[in-house]
């Protein structure tokens, strides 16, 4: 029961909610004045703190007698040796569970870790909860960071069971990199594992109480099957339980409205992350430019320090939950990262009749015919033509083999429109968006096998068709349908100008006579009819050439998991041990492989349109741990072809949004998205559109907002240099222990 009379040395008392040792004593000369008690904290989080108080002052000031630490030495003191033998063995197991300011967790995986990469684990440590949003730059260590924050945590006996939400395409990624990293094994958990689950412990189980460590996908958490067992598991809150968010932006509300409208996603994630004990969060690019949705995602983390519609602004609080730095301010204090050399090869002298360019003068002829033939038309069913062409044209700047699939259907479509007289309705949205947006490996289709990715394509051609077509074609269409057709399939199969480039530099930088020497290199492109048409251009090539077999291999959306593990491997083997010298990809491969090991040079055989992806591609081999000091990204411009100026335009932008814009990335990209969406590319307006390509930048408040709101919590140089000089010393210090 409460008392005022002041404790003695080693007594534990309760003082302002939490629990102290009694250190000493200093008793009042006076009766008048109050007695003196230092004391130590032994709560958890605030283990050490020191507290002076006046004892008779103080209104809940408790001496804690039931705990037994009255009869603590009534049986006598162990031997000194004994004691200490004790003393020592708690110490080198829990030294890093009594203290903030040691770490344990870099000495246990099996890769170098840099000082840098410590940042994210010491801002950890310091939070009683970790609500921590890691917003580094992309290729500063995407699992190595989370994975050294989830390892410290489980040395502290912090956290037990751990959730990592991801991209499907990255699923893998992250179970190969948390085992041979940091030695956890993770369960990947998705309709097989909860089928596997339920024929082995019964239907009743809940797959997420058969392991404390799983993997799941971004897709599987707006699915109730899987987030209604996920709630029964957590209950209201999970204890020593962890949530790792990766590209946590998508969970962001995207509306610029006061309050935002919540996606699915969104609503998953907020309904679940509370139920977590620990959250840490992972994205190269949190804001997206509107301050009401960085807000929405930091009060998602941390509902204590943010709430939506307040804008963060105060960097001391944001500076608590975030760490930020770019590759660029990394550098400057020392860290090297690869030089990238992007290189542009130009393809000039070409005949006027060369299949590349006579097709590009006939699909912008006809673009303007239709144009014309729409104007009086609905904007949906403009829209719907426009998205068409745009699709043949990005086909077309891709390859041969890949517009002429696509002009085939189209042809026989408006052939059978004439035939029929039917009047088709214009077609979905989404479904205009999914012809219009190349397959990447976060889309469902990258799943499919080429014959069915190829169905789906024709059937998306054919709707679209039937709806701009709902009148019979004019004369002068069908002629340019005929001419580009004839144009297109005796030209398809043939070697073009980039073919041919490709080859050269492979015959003089991967060949010597006969023999392969140990350089690598990938090609990338966007479609899959692209790809095959390369599969066949490079089978011709090395038939002659020692052990032709092993020498490339593809990498798409539906390769089947082994074999993708097995490619990557392959690739990533030294050179003088294995054959895979050349791997074509789709953009599948631009996220979630690490291909750096043994290879410096890529080769875009087309640009995409979407500087991210480009970016994304660049970084397969532009990254940590890459041992060449320059890196080669090749990408090709037809200077006969006005289209191609774009491109250009969009590679430079590209390079200037990696080097200047930092975070307003993303808002500037979905500008340089809209520009090319809104029709393609027009001769007629092509100085317009370059010019707009050229000069796109993030809007005033955009920019204003990001800078105020996440770029004043980015560390500089100068911040940096303290940052890592701090984090070696407690790492020197962690080493001695």
């Amino acid at each position: 029961m409460p008392t005022m009379e002041p404790p003695k040395v080693g007594q534990i008392v309760r003082v302002r909610s939490r629990q102290y040792l009694v250190e000493e004593v200093v008793t009042a000369q006076k009766a008048v004045t109050s007695d003196v008690v230092r004391l130590a904290c032994v709560d958890d989080d605030a283990q050490g703190e020191p507290l002076e108080v006046l004892w008779e002052r103080e209104p809940d000031a408790l001496v804690l007698t039931g705990a037994g630490w009255e009869r603590f030495s009534k049986r006598g003191f162990d031997e000194p040796k004994l004691f200490s033998a004790y003393l020592h063995t708690l110490r080198w197991n829990c030294v890093t569970a009594t203290t903030a300011k040691l770490f344990q967790a870099p000495f246990r995986p099996s890769t170098k870790i840099d000082a840098y990469q410590l940042e994210p684990l010491r801002k950890a440590l310091l939070l009683p909860r970790v609500n921590l949003f890691i917003a580094d730059d992309v290729g500063l260590g995407k699992t190595i960071e989370p994975g050294l924050v989830a390892r410290e945590l489980m040395l502290r006996k912090k956290v037990r069971d751990i959730a990592v939400a991801c991209h499907p395409s990255v699923l893998q990624q992250w179970q190969m990199e948390l085992e041979h990293r940091f030695g956890l094994s993770f369960e990947v958990l998705d309709h097989d594992y909860v089928g596997r689950i339920r024929r082995e412990r019964g239907y009743a189980t809940n797959p997420w109480a058969t392991h404390s460590l799983f993997l799941v996908s971004h897709r599987l958490l707006i699915d109730e099957d899987y987030t209604a067992p996920l709630r029964d598991w957590l209950g209201d809150l999970r204890p020593g339980s962890l949530l790792i968010l990766d590209e946590a932006h998508h969970a962001a509300p995207a509306s610029s409205s006061r309050y935002a409208i919540d996606s699915k996603f969104t609503r998953a994630i907020r309904d679940i992350a509370p139920k977590f004990e620990h959250r840490l969060f992972l994205s190269a690019t949190p804001h997206n430019g509107h301050s009401n949705s960085f807000s929405s995602l930091l009060e998602i983390l941390d509902p204590q320090r943010f709430l939506r519609g307040v804008p963060a602004t105060d960097k001391r609080i944001l500076d608590a939950v975030m760490v930020r730095r770019l590759k660029e301010d990394i550098r400057e204090v020392g860290y090297t990262f690869p030089k990238r050399i992007v290189v542009q090869v130009d393809i000039d002298g070409l005949p006027p009749d060369t299949p590349e360019l006579r097709l590009a003068e006939l699909l912008d002829e006809y673009r303007r015919i239709r144009e014309a033939e729409m104007e009086g038309e609905s904007m949906r069913l403009q829209a719907t033509a426009g998205i068409l062409i745009t699709g043949l044209q990005q086909r077309l700047l891709s390859s041969i083999e890949a517009f002429a699939r696509t002009l085939r259907v189209h042809r026989c479509t408006v052939e059978k429109q004439k035939a029929t007289r039917t009047k088709a309705k214009p077609p979905a949205a989404s479904l205009l968006r999914s012809f219009a947006d190349t397959v990447d490996a976060d889309d469902d289709r990258a799943l499919l096998l080429p014959e069915e990715l190829s169905r789906e394509e024709d059937s998306q051609v054919e709707v679209a068709t039937a709806a701009a077509f709902s009148a019979p074609a004019q004369p002068n269409v069908e002629r340019l349908l005929e001419k580009m057709t004839a144009i297109a399939e005796k030209a398809r199969g043939e070697a073009d100008a980039r073919v041919k480039y490709l080859v050269g530099w492979i015959r003089k930088t991967m060949l010597d006579g006969k023999n392969w020497n140990n350089t690598r290199v990938i090609v990338f492109t966007e479609f899959e009819a692209t790809l095959t048409y390369l599969r066949d251009q490079i089978e011709s090539l090395i038939a002659g050439t020692d052990r032709p077999e092993g020498r490339f291999a593809m990498y798409r959306g539906s390769t089947p998991q082994a074999e993708r593990e097995e490619t990557k491997r392959a690739f990533n083997t030294d050179p003088a041990r294995h054959p895979l010298r050349i791997l074509l990809c789709t953009d599948a491969a631009r996220e979630g492989i690490n291909l750096q090991s043994h290879c410096s040079d890529l080769f875009h055989f087309d640009v995409p349109w979407n500087p991210s992806r480009l970016e994304q591609r660049n970084g397969r081999i532009d990254r940590k741990l890459q041992p060449s000091p320059e890196v080669r990204c090749y990408y090709f411009v037809y200077k006969q072809r006005p289209e191609d100026r774009i491109l250009k335009a969009l590679v430079r932008k590209t390079e200037t949004i990696k080097r200047e814009l930092g975070n307003l990335a993303q808002v500037v990209e979905v500008k340089l998205t809209n520009a090319l969406g809104r029709g393609g590319i027009s001769r007629e307006f092509i100085d317009d559109l370059e010019r707009e390509i050229g000069s796109a930048n993030a809007d005033a408040d955009a920019a204003e907002t990001v800078n105020e709101e996440l770029e004043a919590s980015r560390d500089r140089r100068e911040e940096l240099g303290e940052q890592i000089d701090l984090l070696r010393t407690r790492l020197g210090e962690s080493s001695d222990w």
